[in-house]
């Protein structure tokens, strides 16, 4: 016969339930010893154990369980006075040996007695099956409470036997005391035995020289001993190898329940935590606004261009396949606002979140860099016609003209270096922005909100570079706008030829199909920037936060880590308390 070493336990035999138990237990030492909070229940996990099977008796005070320890031990009349009559009553886990077992007497339960209560929890943790003793006067709701807490989370179900002790008393009528008690049994009064019994009329009759033989027979057998022997016989029949690896699987997962209310926070670790998730929320809930809004504004963005080829397409001229002057102009402006458009209103979002953050944290939350393309806020720059170009960006293509004194491709070129060349002193666009500075309307285009110039030709500290950015971003807009309507200005006309309807009906297509393209590359390209923004951001807010979260999100990591750990190896232990173990 093979065997599988994977399953084999510390005594070297065979033993595969007990094999899986145990192994699952060592790596429930190791994350538990991973953290102070739950190193101390490493000791309580279940480790190889050959020793007889424990029997714990578990029942309220005055119930009866010294005196049937006594009567299933067979003691003699001297010694079961000293074994149940002995004060102070039974204040610890008292064992006895029994028939190749170990009977636990626990302290009872329900006393009132926290060091009693917690002696008998103890003991039943340590049991391989219970032996719950409960009276003729029948169990109270709280008694009915814990036996169903030991037969059902517990999972001693299978490995118990409930014992009704002093039945023989007056007034107990046996048959209804027994109905009582299964119905209180509910769901478990089918699969757990109960056994009426009176344990002092057994020691009495057996300790009784002078009943005759018949009688003392009569009462053995009414007292119920001999069957709650039999049925406590049954329970531990599988053995060592078939009763403990349950008895042990349960009690890892009791462990493990008490791992996971170690990690209950409360006092200033609570507080810490607290302050990183919800701090972690904040940052996370802008972070989607912003990300909300990039996903909106870009797909009106890729929707107008869409919408702006197919109004190009049909403005094409029957007779040459031209673009007229006012239809390319309308297009070329109506690009210029909506990128236009995207910046602004990507812009407030960003506000927005950021506004957000600074009313729950201050001023440690870092203020956004503009983005690439910024335009003041709605509001703050003169408005324009809708579907037409700024006058900021009719500014700078009117400087284009002059600078390039040539074709489109030339001014697509000279807006470039506009774009391309940075706002300081000494830039294409500072020079621009000088230019415009000194008329009255290139003041007004350039001087919103008082923010660039005082009024006249004379720049405010860092006025021009300010100035300087925006007719960069500006030049930048004009020039994109200029390339998607390549197409539009640099194809020849459509020669005039038989087949003339249907080349401009092809080039109509080919327009469509560029702007469409465009839509969608314009898309991913905003979509690809304002993401890498944002996230840019997100870092530096998170790092300013770093004072404020790091201890509470140290903590949250932590205790994620380890419940995520304690959880599998729940669910594992779990599978292991299953019929198939």
């Amino acid at each position: 016969m093979t065997t599988d070493t994977a399953l084999v336990d510390a005594s070297g035999s065979e033993d595969r339930p007990s094999a899986r138990v145990l192994a699952l237990s060592a790596r429930a030492e190791d994350v538990l010893n991973a953290h102070p909070r739950t190193r101390p229940l490493a000791a309580d996990l279940p480790r190889a154990d050959t020793s007889p099977l424990r029997i714990a008796l578990l029942g309220p005070y005055s119930a009866g369980k010294s005196t049937l320890v006594a009567a299933l031990l067979r003691l003699p009349a001297a010694d079961v006075g000293a074994l149940v009559d002995a004060a102070p009553k039974t204040h610890e886990a008292t064992p006895y040996e029994w028939d190749g077992a170990t009977l636990v007497d626990l302290p009872g339960t329900l006393s009132g007695d926290d060091e009693h209560s917690e002696a008998a929890r103890h003991g039943v943790r340590g049991a391989d099956a219970l032996m719950i003793v409960t009276t003729s006067e029948l169990p109270g709701e709280a008694e009915t409470g814990a036996i169903l807490q030991v037969l059902g989370p517990d999972g001693f179900a299978d490995r118990s036997v409930v014992v009704v002790n002093k039945m023989n008393a007056e007034n107990s009528d046996r048959d209804v005391v027994l109905d009582e008690i299964r119905a209180r049994l509910g769901p478990f009064a089918d699969r757990v035995p109960v056994v009426p019994t009176d344990a002092r009329d057994y020691i009495d009759a057996v300790n009784d020289p002078s009943l005759p033989a018949a009688d003392r027979a009569a009462l053995v057998t009414e007292s119920g001993i001999d069957a709650l022997a039999a049925e406590l016989r049954r329970v531990v029949a599988p053995g060592v190898s078939g009763v403990r690896p349950r008895a042990q699987a349960f009690e890892l997962l009791r462990v493990l329940a008490d791992a996971e209310r170690r990690w209950e926070l409360d006092g200033e670790d609570l507080g810490a935590a607290r302050t990183a998730l919800e701090a972690g929320k904040a940052v996370t809930a802008a972070r989607e606004l912003v990300l909300s809004a990039l996903d909106r504004e870009s797909g009106v963005v890729a929707d107008r261009i869409t919408a702006a080829g197919g109004r190009a397409a049909a403005g094409i001229s029957d007779k040459d396949g031209t673009i007229p002057d006012r239809v390319a102009d309308a297009v070329q402006g109506e690009l210029e606002e909506t990128m236009g458009g995207f910046d602004a209103r990507f812009s407030s979002s960003v506000r927005t979140a950021f506004d957000t953050l600074v009313a729950e944290y201050g001023a440690r939350v870092p203020e956004p860099d503009p983005w690439v393309n910024d335009l003041e806020a709605p509001g703050t720059t003169p408005d324009s016609a809708p579907k037409e170009a700024s006058p900021l960006a009719q500014a700078v293509k009117e400087a284009a003209k002059k600078g390039a004194k040539t074709s489109a491709a030339k001014a697509g070129e000279w807006l470039g270096k506009v774009k391309d060349g940075g706002h300081g002193p000494g830039s294409a666009a500072a020079a621009v922005a000088d230019t415009l500075s000194k008329h009255g309307v290139g003041r007004k285009i350039l001087d919103a909100g008082g923010k660039v110039t005082d009024g006249a030709a004379k720049f405010k500290p860092w006025g021009k570079t300010k100035a300087a950015g925006k007719v960069a971003g500006a030049a930048g807009k004009v020039q994109w706008a200029l390339a998607v309507m390549g197409p539009l200005t640099d194809l020849a006309g459509v020669a005039r030829e038989q087949g003339e309807w249907m080349a401009v009906t092809k080039r109509r297509q080919q327009i469509r199909d560029h702007f469409a393209e465009q839509a969608r590359t314009q898309r991913e390209a905003l979509t690809d920037a304002g993401t890498l923004y944002v996230n840019a951001w997100i870092a530096l807010v998170e790092q300013s936060l770093d004072g404020l979260t790091e201890r509470g999100t140290r903590i949250n990591t932590e205790r994620e880590a380890a419940l995520r750990a304690i959880a599998d190896l729940r669910d594992e232990a779990t599978r292991l308390t299953g019929p198939t173990l």
